[in-house]
């Protein structure tokens, strides 16, 4: 077995124009001294990152990553998820996501997509710069619109739109190989991969692409009300990330899990802060350290309640409460006997 990682911060719920949040410098340091040993950074953002030279030079990578180190923090993982959700987007959102795309190719679909697809595979070259193994992203979604099966779907939608999906994921999947980086979708609402199912059904039309893999975050299983233990155990070999992120499910006789159109405060599934949700964490990271998971526990901190730079410092001290030291030895070695061959023959009456 090995021991988690962390604990580490997913920078993108903290990145914006005030100090100490909109620069790498500070907010690395701040990261630091909030408690965390890894930053996941959001790569669309070009006050923490320039993408282009990140991509185009290991010399850039090295020197930034560097730079964060020295500040007390290891750079964990890359994250496209806003370039991720363009690679695939159904014509209903086309105004709602052309604002995560660069001015020049909005308003222009096809434009758009080429650009993602750049972007996650520029990410994943940086990703080869520094030498880590994984990458977080969205798949983007064509079917999602068509979720709930009402009016009834034609024959086939919903299985030409994973035809697509994987079609234009495999150059990409394919240029992660080459950087030997896995490409780690969470697997999250609003995505065709929102679920198991789903997960399978791309996975079977990538060829089971050895770089096809996944973010494992409970909090969209808790919303979703899927066994968010279970899927552990199910995708143990396929989870290569961890987003550490809380939730809570109250239904009423009034709303449920589509939460009737509601804000996040007043849904009956939300996002809270670690421990101050249902995720049931210490069985989380027993799982995790029993399946062998190698990577880190990265927090996500998502809550419609409390203030963000004190769910980041609780969140710090949580992970680190609940990453678990793995033994190398059973508990019970103190009474072991000893044995060979012949003892064990005679032991079972074997002549």
């Amino acid at each position: 077995m090995k021991t988690i990682k962390g604990p580490a911060l997913f920078l993108a719920q903290f990145a914006g124009d005030d100090a100490p949040f909109n620069s790498w410098d500070a907010i690395t340091k701040w990261a630091a001294d909030c408690g965390y040993k890894g930053v996941q950074v959001p790569s669309w953002d070009g006050r923490l990152i320039d993408l282009d030279q990140a991509a185009s030079s290991k010399g850039y990578c090295e020197d930034w990553a560097g730079q964060a180190r020295d500040n007390g923090v290891e750079v964990t993982e890359f994250s496209t998820h806003l370039q991720g959700q363009l690679v695939a987007v159904h014509p209903a959102y086309d105004d709602a996501f052309d604002g995560f795309a660069a001015p020049h190719v909005r308003g222009n679909p096809k434009a758009r997509q080429e650009w993602a697809v750049d972007q996650v595979k520029k990410a994943l070259t940086a990703s080869k710069h520094l030498g880590i193994g994984a990458h977080a992203t969205f798949s983007g979604a064509l079917a999602w619109p068509y979720v709930y099966p009402w009016p009834q779907r034609p024959a086939g939608l919903v299985e030409q739109a994973f035809d697509e999906l994987a079609k234009r994921w495999m150059p990409i999947l394919d240029h992660a190989e080459d950087c030997g980086v896995d490409v780690c979708y969470e697997i999250h609402p609003g995505e065709d991969l929102h679920d198991g199912v789903t997960y399978e059904m791309f996975l079977e039309r990538t060829g089971n692409h050895a770089r096809a893999n996944m973010l494992y975050d409970p909090s969209h299983y808790v919303l979703q009300c899927l066994d968010y233990l279970d899927n552990i155990d199910i995708y143990k070999d396929r989870i290569r990330m961890f987003h550490v992120k809380d939730a809570e499910f109250n239904p009423t006789g009034r709303q449920g899990v589509y939460s009737g159109y509601q804000s996040w405060v007043d849904r009956a599934g939300r996002f809270r802060s670690l421990g101050d949700g249902q995720v049931d964490f210490g069985a989380v990271f027993s799982k995790m350290a029993a399946n062998d998971f190698d990577g880190w526990a990265v927090v996500e901190w998502e809550c419609a309640i409390k203030h963000p730079e004190d769910g980041a410092r609780e969140g710090a001290q949580f992970v680190k409460d609940h990453i678990i030291r793995v033994t190398e030895r059973a508990f019970d070695d103190f009474a072991d006997g000893g044995a060979d061959t012949a003892l064990n023959a005679k032991m079972m009456g074997i002549s």
